[in-house]
């Protein structure tokens, strides 16, 4: 598996490089559909990492954003996001990453997270533990929702069917705060070195979410669906935390699932009309 992991760190710093001299370029977007950004710096980066992964590891299976598959036999299946945080790239916010994860059988081996703009490189390997630029990390201590600090994000598909301003509001009463980073892996990341206590979203894609959910494990944290049942790669929501706390959230997202607002939402106040 070294090899594996060492090829991936490689090739991530690379990809990372070539997003950072288009970064600083300020590229134009453009649509694929009607919210979703995509630029010229995520498919040259897409192209690049497919393009090494086919060369170094030709048998292995591939799965990447902007529409690269390699279907194959092998066990092996890499999961690729060229560039996580596109919409926080176009608009030369400083929040973005490349990340890639290696599957085998079914189960996930390895994943690579890394941050150009802080030069951050996340790791880990299936039963190897997490690391942060070679050092061990592990998730927050925090034992409880009123200490805490979460993440979450608002998809741009959707957005004005998405229910998760609901779960949004409830828990940044009920916490520190909610961050919204706009980079899925960088949140589950954030979980794993214990900037952030707790992580969840809706409608994530498989590469979003397959490299920082190893990444959490790993550090000694736990990744479900927001009912509690075993996550899945494909299915409709996502919440990672430090095990700590997993029980209250489940418990206060049980609550909103079913109607109930533990806190009210605030009442606007009326306009004078003078």
């Amino acid at each position: 598996m070294a090899s594996f992991l060492e090829s991936a760190i490689g090739i991530a710093r690379e990809a990372g490089a070539l997003l950072d001299g288009y970064f600083k370029r300020h590229v134009d977007f453009e649509l694929k559909g009607a919210f979703d950004l995509v630029t010229v710096a995520d498919r040259a980066s897409e192209k690049f990492v497919v393009d090494r992964l086919r060369a170094e590891f030709p048998s292995h299976g591939i799965l990447a954003e902007e529409g690269s598959r390699h279907e194959s036999p092998s066990d092996y299946r890499w999961y690729v996001d060229p560039l996580d945080g596109t919409t926080n790239f176009a608009h030369g916010y400083p929040v973005y990453n490349v990340t890639l994860a290696l599957e085998k059988a079914g189960e996930m081996i390895m994943g690579v997270i890394f941050d150009p703009s802080r030069n951050e490189l996340f790791t880990c390997e299936k039963g190897g533990g997490a690391f942060l630029d070679g050092s061990p990390i592990r998730v927050s201590k925090t034992g409880k929702i009123n200490d805490s600090l979460f993440s979450t994000g608002f998809p741009s598909r959707r957005r004005h069917h998405d229910v998760n301003i609901h779960f949004y509001y409830q828990l940044a009463m009920a916490s520190h705060g909610v961050r919204r980073g706009g980079a899925a892996a960088l949140d589950l990341a954030y979980v794993a070195c214990g900037r952030l206590d707790g992580f969840w979203e809706f409608g994530l894609s498989p590469w979003d979410m397959a490299a920082g959910k190893l990444l959490v494990t790993e550090a000694g944290g736990i990744c479900t669906d927001m009912h509690g049942a075993p996550h899945r790669l494909r299915g409709p929501h996502i919440v990672a935390d430090n095990r700590l706390i997993h029980d209250e959230v489940l418990a206060l997202f049980a609550a909103i699932f079913r109607g109930e607002q533990p806190r009210a939402m605030p009442v606007l106040p009326q306009q004078s009309g003078e």
